[in-house]
């Protein structure tokens, strides 16, 4: 006996198969997308254990507008409003500099650092492994391309016909990304949007955007896609390339936080909110990504670190000064920009003057002819600054006794003398400088510390040599980062 099946039934009988199947493979779905390796593996590290480190620990990037070094100064987008993060928070800001763009989630995800603090698209693929803050502004993305060596003698016509002016032309032509980042995801989109497939050559992952569009300007590469800010700030001194195509809709870019950080991200999404209304955060965003002049002479100087190894025109003085006393150049560097960023016309509302604001009286003592004069100033200034480096021989660690004799520059041998006196009456270490005797020199502006018998020298500001220490050393760091010693 053959059984028959009619049409319809057969068909309702493969779609209720499909269905259960469907169902089963939801069900199943669900189950896997609760549990998330990446995130499951990651540390668990919060707000609460960041306060308790006391320090915001923030991966950046070297790029023209996120962070770098500019006639001595450390500059950038994210560097500025990083640093106003770390005071709302409370915290010392630690930078930690990206080599590889790749394993940034990774660096994240391990606890290594607490902030990926460099524009990123949100994505949902992204989303998967790691928590996005509020968006600090939207863009969009664009071709970036080269028009031809002599597009300034041909007609706006013939130059039209050498340019790309849709992405569907794109199709089979190659386009130079990083592999990773959301200008490879949008390259997938975009070839599945075109019906037509785009070749990618992919990049190093330790080169910028910046770099990859230098690259594009240069000729090494045919085509790159970047954010149009990124782009347009970029473009403006390279008239060379052309970025009017835009390859994708509005996007929000912003910092990166470990999924697990809910606390963490919450303060700076509300931090965020609020920046994003003060006429300052447009100020900031306005300085880099905007403003085409001073971009241009950021970039065409000899003292921007992106393109060169040099700090101050006063380089060459600087490292003879400081071999003599066997410093290192970058740090005496960084104490020249703390008294006068380099400028020999520098005065003080105390009356010291040049490059290393050195008084007249003692600049008499040191031999310096004319104060005005920076190798004079530069000479003179070293050699004082040795002279209080000796007075500390009994001290052993060399940053320490450099800390010591900087804040003997500053505010004179016989303070930081009295400051050692009280750290000692206080039961503190009056031969280490950081959490003792900067201490004790801040607690002698004080009538009650001053006025105590063995205090020789009586009342000084203590928090200007305090603050000088730090930020000389601050600037060091960065110096550090940015120069080589050579």
């Amino acid at each position: 006996m053959k059984t028959k099946f009619k049409p319809y039934l057969l068909v309702l009988i493969t779609l209720a198969v499909i269905s259960c199947q469907q169902h089963n493979a939801s069900q199943s779905k669900n189950i896997d997308s609760d549990y998330n390796p990446i995130v499951a593996n990651s540390v668990d590290r919060d707000l609460d254990d960041i306060k308790k480190d006391g320090t915001l620990r923030a991966l950046v990037v070297y790029s023209s507008t996120s962070y770098f070094l500019y006639k001595g100064q450390a500059m950038g987008f994210e560097y500025e409003l990083l640093n106003k993060l770390a005071d709302h928070l409370n915290l010392e800001l630690e930078l930690v500099i990206s080599n590889d763009l790749d394993s940034e989630f990774e660096v994240l995800n391990r606890g290594d650092v607490d902030l990926i603090a460099h524009g990123m698209t949100i994505t949902n693929q992204r989303k998967w492994e790691v928590g996005f803050t509020e968006h600090l502004y939207l863009t969009k993305q664009v071709l970036v391309q080269r028009k031809p060596d002599n597009y300034q003698n041909m007609s706006w016509a013939t130059l039209q016909k050498h340019l790309v002016h849709d992405a569907i032309e794109l199709i089979d032509d190659t386009v130079s990304i990083r592999k990773n980042s959301a200008y490879s995801e949008r390259i997938l989109s975009l070839s599945n949007e075109i019906g037509g497939d785009i070749v990618v050559d992919t990049l190093d992952s330790k080169l910028t955007t910046p770099e990859i569009i230098d690259m594009v300007a240069e000729g090494k590469i045919k085509y790159t896609i970047a954010d149009e800010n990124l782009a347009k700030i970029n473009a403006s001194v390279r008239p060379i390339l052309n970025i009017g195509v835009p390859v994708s809709l509005s996007q929000r870019i912003a910092w990166v936080t470990r999924t697990k950080s809910v606390k963490f991200r919450e303060v700076i999404n509300n931090w965020i909110k609020n920046e994003k209304k003060k006429t300052e955060f447009k100020v900031i965003y306005n300085k880099y990504f905007k403003n085409k002049r001073s971009f241009n002479r950021r970039t065409k100087s000899d003292y921007y670190s992106l393109k060169n190894n040099q700090i101050s025109k006063y380089d060459e003085h600087i490292k003879t000064h400081a071999e003599k006393i066997g410093l290192d150049w970058r740090l005496l560097a960084s104490q020249v920009y703390q008294e006068s960023k380099f400028d020999p016309n520098a005065q003080s509302w105390a009356g010291a003057k040049g490059l290393m604001q050195v008084m007249p009286t003692t600049a008499e003592s040191l031999g310096i002819k004319d104060i005005s004069d920076p190798i004079e100033s530069l000479r003179g200034g070293t050699d004082y600054l040795w002279q209080m480096y000796q007075y500390f021989d009994h001290i052993e660690d060399s940053n320490n006794r450099i800390k010591f004799a900087l804040a003997s520059y500053n505010c004179g041998y016989g303070h930081v003398l009295d400051a050692q006196r009280l750290a000692e009456h206080n039961g503190l270490n009056p031969n280490i400088w950081t959490g003792h005797v900067d201490q004790m020199i801040k607690a002698l502006s004080l009538p009650k510390n001053y006025n105590k018998p063995f205090i020789k020298h009586g009342y000084v500001r203590g928090s200007e040599p305090v603050r000088y220490v730090e930020q000389i050393f601050e600037r060091y760091n960065h110096y550090n980062q940015f120069i080589s010693l050579e």
